[in-house]
């Protein structure tokens, strides 16, 4: 059975231990399974991804089928799901367990899917679109958070931030975390301050796939710049993120020296360091002592302008450079 997302406050739940949420908008989809579904399930959440599910099939079933007298409610929901799961979840459906919340999340679902029709013509099932958010509800988003943190900023800056996360609310949530703790030190957010603070979020892969570079992570870079079609423009974008990157770590080592307890220089940060970001730059100071990472910087100085001289094989120039800075060794 179909259901809108705005409509959700309609369904009965107690009724219903299917659920199919698929589309675009990782934020609110992220949202509701918090706010409507997990705090009815303290310490009864099993997280599986599509993947684990289909390799290790029988335990799955086992560890939902498992009743335990201290544990008869559990909520499982299981992420990255695609057509493969149908015949799993249709072989749950008619086992009828009544104790147990499936949750599906899915990204964009064809119409012709498999698994999204199932739920949509099944009375028993609940189906969810989460489609991109308008502008006009970021805003008003946006709005309300500030009103309930008490931060004073004006309707433009608050339009820049909804313009800038592009339909997606967990762009959106970023950054406004990110501004709340900004707001701690600032009496006021301005333009020029959402400017220096927030990404566009067509960049976040860009980011993304930098942080990973600085942070030696091989695997995870060399996976960005394969399944991302990056074009001859997005190379002096990406290059200037990692300048961007690159002189933030050597800002962080020269605090090291003044301060030796890591964690401290990190929260201290001027721009602050958003907490989930906080791992993953510990990993860059790591590799990244102060020597060789103004060595880098000179690097990516002139890697730019050899992308500028040969913007037909920009590239491949690109690629070859992040993937030799990503295995460097630090000796």
């Amino acid at each position: 059975m179909i259901q809108k997302a705005f409509e959700i406050d309609k369904i009965n739940f107690n009724k219903y231990n299917l659920y199919l949420f698929y589309g675009e908008n990782e934020g609110y989809k992220n949202e509701i399974i918090k706010n409507k579904f997990e705090k009815l399930y303290p310490n009864k959440i099993y997280r599986y991804d599509e993947k684990e599910v289909l390799e290790k099939k029988d335990e799955f079933f086992d560890s939902i089928l498992t009743k335990s007298f201290f544990e008869n409610d559990k909520l499982i929901i299981i992420s990255r799901t695609t057509d493969k799961i149908k015949d799993i979840i249709e072989d749950i459906f008619l086992k009828k367990i009544d104790d147990i919340k499936i949750i599906l999340s899915a990204n964009i679902l064809e119409k012709k899917s498999k698994l999204r029709n199932y739920f949509e013509k099944n009375k028993d099932t609940i189906c969810v679109p989460f489609y991109a958010d308008t502008y006009q509800t970021l805003s008003f988003i946006a709005v309300n958070f500030f009103k309930e943190k008490k931060i004073s900023i004006s309707q433009e800056t608050i339009n820049l931030i909804a313009e800038r996360c592009k339909g997606n609310r967990e762009n959106l949530n970023n950054e406004l975390k990110k501004i709340e703790n900004y707001a701690k030190s600032e009496k006021r957010i301005s333009v020029e301050d959402i400017l220096k603070l927030s990404n566009l979020a067509e960049n976040y892969n860009a980011s993304e796939l930098t942080d990973n570079c600085l942070a030696k992570n091989i695997k995870k870079t060399a996976n960005i710049l394969n399944e991302n079609n990056y074009s001859n423009e997005d190379c002096i974008l990406i290059v200037r993120t990692l300048l961007t990157k690159a002189k933030r770590i050597v800002k962080l080592q020269e605090e090291l020296k003044k301060n030796k307890n890591i964690e401290q220089v990190i929260t201290n940060f001027k721009p602050p360091i958003f907490w989930k970001d906080k791992t993953i730059v510990k990993q860059q100071i790591n590799h990244w002592p102060l020597e060789k990472i103004n060595n880098m910087i000179e690097n990516i100085n002139e890697t730019e302008l050899l992308i500028k001289k040969n913007s037909a094989n920009s590239l491949n120039i690109l690629s070859n450079f992040i993937i030799s800075q990503s295995i460097t060794s630090n000796n």
